[in-house]
């Protein structure tokens, strides 16, 4: 079996055992540095095709984690680089109770998000139309509050949002997210809670020629019935801005992460900083100066001894890796770039990764992967985890 010429005998047999046990679940690895880095298994299906968390959310509380990913029946001869098929695909939930070792899934249409969205092909006798939110939304700072957006396309939207106030085991909506005089709003999930009835989004908006995009800060300060557009953090170039990943790290500091593109194709995450809550944007220097071919959505969060992780996927055709960079200064500056995961057989339709930190401090990034450039290997995309140790990189 040919993999790689350059791989040693001892790495050939930790794939080789990679594949036996990812059927199976849970797995891991002990670095040759002596860090334990564990990869597991959060949805594989045969026949299916698991993708995109960044897309949705990821919320977690102590070894409780929720996260959401799309769901399609697997096609090889689907367009484009992702093997799937859009018409049958949708949203679902992936649950832990155990810090992300075992998992449980959801269909997101059966817990109350009924409302037809890109990869969320609901049929037409069965879609319900988003409507205005006519009630504000009782206590945004409830532990047991999350909120999430989907959108109709990738660039001008526009986007509905869904809440829960019991962790996402029922969520309430679909209720229309409006534009704000932009020329249409594609949303992921990237929010931040403020108080009872504030809460800020970051969002990506269409560029003036209608494609994506360009990231925004809006806000509400009255339960979701109004959102007002604050400040635009990134300028119209001829690539773009979007998928944000932010942090509040003060009463007046917020920073954000952003997966940029330019125009000539170069992919890498960039960063904005304000210290005026959000009025108005400095450019930092780029957490990730490369992000392969198409780049990667960042996955930030702070650590409970205050220091930032963040989470990204270098994508390749010929072996896409997972990475993790930290800051020791609330991003103004990050530290080297270390592999969590490489060698595997990932070609570049993966990644999309969501980060949290368990209650007992361990890391758990929840992406999408696949194993098709080992020879043998099964074909389909699936939903993975890395659970690792910040604490060793201190």
């Amino acid at each position: 079996m040919n993999i790689y010429n350059t791989q040693s005998k001892s790495h050939l047999i930790k794939i080789l055992l990679f594949i036996l046990v990812v059927s199976q679940g849970f797995t891991s690895f002990a670095q040759t540095d002596g860090k334990q880095i564990e990869h597991g298994v959060v949805f594989s299906e045969d026949g299916k095709y698991g993708g995109w968390p960044a897309n949705h959310g990821i919320w977690s509380w102590g070894n409780e984690i929720l996260v959401g990913f799309v769901e399609a029946p697997y096609n090889e001869t689907a367009p484009g680089m992702h093997t799937y098929d859009i018409k049958s695909s949708g949203n679902k939930y992936a649950r832990s109770l155990d810090g992300g070792v075992t998992w449980t899934i959801t269909d997101a249409f059966e817990i109350g998000q009924k409302a037809w969205g890109h990869d969320n092909n609901i049929s037409p006798e069965k879609a319900v139309k988003p409507i205005p939110l006519t009630a504000p939304i009782a206590d945004f700072t409830d532990p047991e509050f999350i909120l999430t957006f989907l959108r109709h396309n990738n660039h001008y939207g526009p986007s509905h949002f869904y809440y829960s106030n019991n962790k996402g085991k029922s969520w309430e909506g679909a209720f229309i997210f409006p534009d704000m005089g932009t020329p249409g709003i594609a949303n992921r999930t990237d929010y931040i809670v403020d108080g009872k009835q504030s809460l800020s989004v970051f969002i990506t908006a269409a560029k003036s020629n209608k494609r994506e995009g360009r990231v925004a800060l809006a806000r509400t300060e009255d339960g979701g019935l109004n959102w007002n557009l604050i400040s635009w953090v990134t300028p119209e170039h001829g690539g773009f801005d979007i998928m944000p990943s932010s942090l509040r790290l003060s009463e007046s500091e917020l920073l954000t992460t952003i997966r940029t593109r330019t125009e000539n194709g170069t992919s890498f995450i960039s960063s904005y900083k304000s210290t005026d809550n959000g009025k108005t944007w400095k450019r930092l220097k780029n957490p990730a100066p490369d992000t392969g071919a198409g780049g990667s959505p960042p996955a930030l969060t702070q650590l409970k001894d205050g220091r930032l992780a963040l989470g990204y996927i270098n994508r390749s055709n010929y072996g896409s890796r997972v990475h993790v960079r930290f800051s020791d200064d609330n991003g103004e500056t990050w530290g080297n770039e270390i592999t969590l995961r490489s060698g595997d057989g990932a070609n570049r339709d993966a990644g999309y990764p969501r980060l949290t930190q368990n209650a007992d401090g361990k890391l758990v990034m929840v992406y999408y992967w696949n194993n098709v450039l080992l020879e043998g290997s099964k074909p389909y995309r699936y939903i993975a985890s890395t659970i690792f140790d910040p604490n060793d990189w201190k």
